[in-house]
């Protein structure tokens, strides 16, 4: 069974200025994937021609919350992230008919 490539979009505020403003989309991808991979992904995915990815490893986090028991430390596991711009009249509608 071969890899997936895009594992989820990110939707946050600064995501949707993105996309509104510069016509960009982000995406949770595979760490191992590169950006000709995640470039067919999202042409196969939502039908659309991807001008450029660019990508960004995000560092894991150090996470710690106070309980009865005590101070609990942990990790937020690192990821990489795919920053899609697409041609000029094309968008990527996540919610379809909402």
């Amino acid at each position: 069974m071969g890899k997936t490539v895009l594992l989820k979009p990110i939707i946050t505020e600064k995501s949707e200025a993105l996309s509104t403003k510069l016509n960009q989309y982000c995406f949770k991808v595979d760490k191992r994937s590169n950006k000709v991979e995640i470039k067919k992904a999202v042409e196969e995915m939502y039908n659309v021609s991807v001008e450029s990815v660019n990508t960004i490893i995000v560092p894991a986090k150090e996470k710690s919350r106070s309980t009865r028991s005590g101070i609990l430390k942990g990790r937020k596991p690192s990821y990489k992230k795919a920053i899609i711009s697409l041609a000029h009249g094309e968008e990527i509608d996540f919610f379809g008919d909402l």
